[in-house]
């Protein structure tokens, strides 16, 4: 969803807002994302457009920041919701210096800190989850046996 309520000095310009490296002209909510913004972070706006009106005002207002200094994946939204996301370059799409434009596209939303203290260090909780996960599966496969 592009941002639609936008006031162009120079309509020869697309807009885009800057996060990182990256010009961010176009945001893609998936399925999965919209499903884990209903079930941990919000209830009552859970349309495709709230979703990305939320973040277009949260990227306007330069409050999505990386989880850590050098990532490129996850974000952070007000400094407690954690979502991932990707980028992709928008074809036929340039700022005017002629360098590519992305679409970010949201595949899901890992919860808000202030909720869940597990995200406040992802590399931790994942290595606990993919253990936890394995030893689930030794344990299953002990029982088949």
């Amino acid at each position: 969803m592009k941002d639609s309520g936008m006031s162009r000095y120079n309509t020869y310009e697309p807009f885009y807002v800057e996060l990182g490296d990256k010009k961010i002209a176009d945001i893609v909510i998936t399925h999965h994302a919209r499903m884990r913004w209903t079930d941990r972070v919000e209830q009552d706006k859970t349309g495709f457009s709230d979703i990305c009106s939320f973040l277009w005002e949260r990227l306007k207002a330069s409050q999505i920041k990386p989880y850590y200094k050098k990532e490129e994946e996850v974000f952070l939204v007000d400094d407690d919701l954690v979502m991932v996301v990707e980028f992709g370059v928008l074809e036929k799409e340039t700022d005017i210096a002629g360098n590519p434009l992305h679409k970010m596209i949201v595949v899901t939303f890992l919860g808000r800190m202030s909720e869940m203290i597990e995200l406040r260090d992802l590399k931790s909780y994942y290595s606990w989850l993919r253990h936890s996960r394995r030893m689930t599966l030794i344990r299953n496969s002990r029982k088949r046996k």
